[in-house]
């Protein structure tokens, strides 16, 4: 079990609070401050993992809606053979199969089957590590993207990107451990990078939303209006009021969380601008990444200011795509999405290999659910949680394999099955963390990511 950061000795940052609470003064707050905030008793200090990790951070890349993966990486030839005859077995008794609009080819050394409908992404198959035998619990969005992110659909719990910062801390002392870029307001909000009942140290840092082009967004407050002495003394004052509250309540986690996001905020306004400033970027990487077309300029963006936060020290990036949720016009609205995202994943991949960082990158694609390999509306598809896929890069999971596998329709996991909560636990297992092992003592137990279940999959790791 991880230590609380409430365990942690706390006797540095105390001390100093109750001098500027004494009459300090900003002079010694800016001389100390990182010195004392950063210390080994910060939560958000690097942690030893508990066993020699693969991956050092994460790159989530999430297509909220769910992306149909019977037109994408798990190809089923039945489909074509049956088109329009029912699925049979007393499953979707009306249903009528339907083949998918986008050819399937072989890629790579490996030989993946990954449909045109990303015609970039498949030049990087000997990378991918595709798993077809997804499952999850629940068919509805909002439940099944929220237990994507946080293990569990029913009630507020910390997200992945929260325990990751918890167990591992973060690496840039200037920076948030945990950034989420473009979140969807819907299916969860917050919760979907907060950190619950965790210290509110580890939730996730929001830049823009899926409602407003990156290149416009802007992380609040990130530039004060005061001159940086005026800010160093509110700030000191703002602590000292902190101290005294602290000294009378002992131990309160709301004083802790709030006393460190105080001075990671003054710390950031330094930093951050120019880490997520693209046009420091040279033209040819920009143009890698699909900046200038329309079509992919927005999610290139995002991708691009990614790998940015990641090479800064980011331990854990969300990237975020919407609108994939086809139940009617499949093949024009679903090759829209995928003409916005397959060009700038295909050059975030190439960007990370050639500067070394995707072998130890965790790079994660996928949506909460499939699609079904029947009909809808004719030319639609509904959810699918009994079946569906997602792939890894880097991080020490294995290029080039296809694990896992649906049965002849696409319908159902047949073969390695890989529920959320094993997903969860793998993914820890690759940074270096055993889920069992990852803790917080919450309502009279143990909490952990994976709740009560989850199993590693050591068949991926390369």
């Amino acid at each position: 079990m991880i230590m609380s950061p409430l365990e942690y000795s706390m006797t540095n940052r105390r001390s100093f609070l109750r001098s500027v609470s004494y009459g300090f003064g900003a002079v010694a707050y800016t001389a100390m401050m990182r010195q004392v905030s950063f210390a080994a008793e910060s939560p958000l200090a690097v942690k030893a993992p508990h066993f020699e990790p693969r991956a050092k951070r994460v790159l989530m890349l999430t297509m909220e809606g769910a992306p149909s993966h019977v037109d994408s990486f798990d190809y089923k030839p039945e489909l074509a053979k049956r088109d329009g005859q029912s699925i049979g077995k007393g499953k979707v008794p009306n249903g009528k199969l339907m083949q998918s609009p986008w050819e399937f080819r072989q890629h790579g050394e490996s030989g993946l089957w990954i449909s045109d409908l990303f015609s970039e992404i498949r030049q990087h198959a000997d990378k991918l590590c595709v798993i077809n035998s997804m499952q999850t619990d629940i068919p509805a969005h909002p439940p099944a993207f929220i237990q994507l992110h946080t293990g569990i659909s029913t009630s507020p719990r910390p997200s992945m990107g929260a325990w990751v910062l918890y167990g591992l801390g973060t690496e840039n002392e200037n920076l948030p451990g945990f950034v989420t870029i473009s979140p969807p307001a819907g299916v969860g909000g917050s919760t979907n990078y907060g950190s619950a009942f965790l210290p509110a140290s580890y939730q996730g840092t929001k830049i823009g939303t899926n409602r407003q082009a990156i290149a416009r967004a802007q992380v609040a407050n990130l530039k004060s209006p005061r001159s940086q002495p005026t800010q160093e003394e509110q700030l000191a004052f703002i602590q000292s009021l902190n101290a005294s509250a602290q000294q009378r309540d002992q131990n309160n986690p709301f004083l802790e969380g709030l006393t460190e996001a105080h001075e990671l905020a003054y710390r950031m306004q330094g930093e951050l601008p120019p880490v997520i400033d693209l046009s420091q970027e040279s033209s040819e990487t920009q143009a890698l990444y699909g900046i200038g077309p329309t079509e992919t300029d927005d999610f290139g963006r995002q991708c691009l200011m990614a790998r940015r936060l990641l090479e800064a020290g980011v331990r854990f990036v969300e990237v975020c795509h919407g609108g994939w949720d086809q139940h009617r016009n499949l093949k024009e609205d679903h090759g829209k999405h995928a003409g916005e995202t397959d060009k700038p994943i295909a050059g975030l991949l190439r960007d990370l290999a050639e500067r070394g960082l995707l072998k130890d990158t965790l790079v994660l694609w996928g949506g909460e659910f499939g699609r079904t390999p029947y009909a809808q509306i004719a030319d639609g598809r509904d959810h699918n949680h009994t079946g569906f896929t997602t792939w890894m890069a880097g991080g020490g999971a294995k290029g080039g394999l296809r694990y896992g596998a649906t049965d002849d329709f696409g319908y159902e996991a047949v073969e390695n099955k890989m529920h959320v909560h094993d997903w969860h636990a793998t993914i820890l297992h690759l940074l270096g963390l055993d889920h069992e092992r990852l803790t917080y003592r919450f309502a009279g137990r143990d909490m952990r990511l994976t709740d009560v279940k989850g199993m590693v999959h050591e068949e991926i790791f390369s």
